[in-house]
């Protein structure tokens, strides 16, 4: 790449980093829906969308990569988009999801998790150096639908949200798929086979409750709680460090 490529980027780059900011943004179009859907009742329409936003923000981040979004269109934060996007459908939507199942006794609760995702997206060391994220980072959506798949009740639910609610604040480290520097392949590859059966058991109602698809969509998150700890290094003495 010459000098003046480096600085005067081609149409065609400015259109291609334009569209993957675009498509980062259309989260918050996809948050929006999901909302709809949840005023209306439909729970597994609702699922099934909150699956397509954790989707586009699986692979936003590597296209903006391999169009290099940061010089093309300096004048766009990149980042502080995706965490817009994030906050409302890693957060906001799935704290509404719960409401609407019942899943927060008493439902004022819903309160905790919003205040505390709001300090954590704020920290500066919410990601390391090392690509980690320092603190629980806010998989609200994840849990979302595997306590209404399982069907867990509202007082174990709601345990969980308070437990979850104080681990933004511990500092562990939890990997970040995207930046693994190993085991990335098993872990994405696990991620999608988890959007996967999430997404045939809210399609599917009635063979989600004649196999047990609830019970082996926690095994993922299981697995990335463990490597979290493995990684992460917390179990080393000194425990983990940015």
């Amino acid at each position: 790449m010459t000098r003046a490529d480096s600085t005067n980027p081609s149409r065609s780059q400015v259109l291609l980093a334009w569209c993957v900011h675009a498509f980062t943004a259309s989260g918050a179009l996809v948050a929006l829906i999901t909302l709809v859907e949840l005023a209306a009742g439909d729970l597994s329409r609702a699922a099934l969308w909150m699956l397509v936003a954790l989707s586009i923000d699986s692979v936003d981040g590597t296209f903006a990569r391999a169009v290099d979004v940061g010089r093309v269109l300096p004048g766009v934060d990149g980042r502080r988009l995706d965490d817009l996007v994030d906050f409302l459908n890693y957060v906001i939507v799935p704290v509404v999801f719960l409401l609407e199942i019942g899943a927060l006794a008493p439902p004022v609760l819903a309160a905790v998790p919003i205040l505390a995702s709001s300090y954590g997206f704020s920290q500066r060391d919410a990601k390391t150096r090392d690509g980690f994220f320092l603190g629980w980072p806010s998989y609200w959506n994840v849990l979302a639908l595997s306590i209404w798949l399982v069907g867990i009740g509202p007082w174990l639910a709601t345990g969980l949200v308070l437990v979850c609610a104080l681990l933004v604040f511990v500092p562990l480290k939890y990997v970040y798929p995207s930046q693994m520097r190993s085991l990335r392949l098993t872990t994405n590859l696990g991620a999608l086979a988890w959007i996967l059966l999430v997404a045939w058991a809210a399609w599917d109602p009635q063979r989600h409750h004649e196999l047990p698809l609830a019970e082996l969509s926690l095994v993922y998150p299981a697995y990335y709680v463990g490597v979290s700890a493995w990684l992460g290094g917390w179990l080393r003495p000194g425990g983990p460090r940015a």
